[in-house]
């Protein structure tokens, strides 16, 4: 994506979020990933949000790097899975992530190396571990929720 000179996130025309009010976002596993990389370099965009649609299927990738935020680069991750949403909405930047149950981290960013495909969606995280040495299963209820 070519950020626009219009683009408010580009000019950090916001000094807060601009979300009053979301609902929260549900989908299930429907891949489990293995592995990590120390020099991945994914750029997350400047932008703090991002939509998805009813069916949408998108990355979660996880970083344990506390400066990793909009505009930045992070090279530190390990592959959690990937995750067909039920309903669409809106994911925000300092929203909820669980799987199965469990806190999995915050969202810190979005990586569009493979749009239109999908959309990596990058959340730090305490432990540096990949889906498969959590245990996430496919089928595992997800949900992102935030504001």
């Amino acid at each position: 994506m070519v950020e626009s000179a219009n683009d408010p996130y580009g000019r950090r025309a916001f000094t807060k979020s601009p979300y009053a009010a979301k609902r929260p976002l549900n989908g299930k596993l429907v891949a489990v990933l293995r592995g990590s990389m120390e020099d991945r370099g994914l750029h997350l965009i400047q932008t703090i949000s991002r939509t998805v649609k009813t069916g949408d299927v998108h990355e979660f990738i996880a970083t344990s790097e506390d400066d990793a935020a909009p505009g930045s680069t992070v090279d530190r991750i390990h592959y959690l899975g990937f995750v067909e949403f039920v309903r669409g909405g809106v994911v925000v930047c300092g929203d909820a992530v669980h799987i199965g149950g469990k806190t999995a981290g915050t969202v810190v960013g979005f990586d569009e190396t493979h749009a239109p495909n999908h959309l990596n969606i990058v959340i730090r995280t305490g432990e540096r571990l990949s889906g498969e040495e959590l245990g996430l299963r496919v089928e595992d209820p997800v949900t992102i929720s935030g504001l």
